[in-house]
């Protein structure tokens, strides 16, 4: 079964259709970065929005979501950007984990999901 690499560069691919699914790198913000908790989530929500279309699903089809965050204190500020983007009813498996440091300093949210294909 074939690849189709979406986003590749030289150290990782953003995300990975193989068959059925799609398969995303964790996400941080881009546009967003050193700001709140709040604007980072959004952005990198619609990050996975984008490659999700690229890929040809949507945030429906999410099956799984891994979220980080440098700080638990935040988690109900991210879940508040979270519960405002999720479609009540097509909500995917998730799990939040407190990690102390991300790639660079400035970000606060890493979230990296799996999808399925349309």
């Amino acid at each position: 079964m074939s690849l189709r690499r979406i986003g590749a560069g030289n150290r990782m691919t953003s995300a990975i259709v193989h068959g059925d699914k799609v398969y995303m790198s964790g996400l941080v913000a881009d546009k967003a970065a050193g700001g709140s908790v709040a604007d980072q989530t959004a952005d990198i929500l619609a990050q996975i929005d984008a490659v999700l279309a690229e890929a040809g699903s949507d945030k429906t089809k999410i099956i799984k979501a891994t979220i980080w965050l440098t700080d638990m204190d935040t988690w109900a500020e991210m879940n508040t950007v979270w519960d405002a983007w999720v479609v009540a009813g097509e909500t995917p498996c998730r799990a939040a984990v407190h990690s102390p440091k991300l790639a660079a300093p400035g970000l606060d949210v890493e979230i990296q999901v799996e999808a399925a294909i349309k």
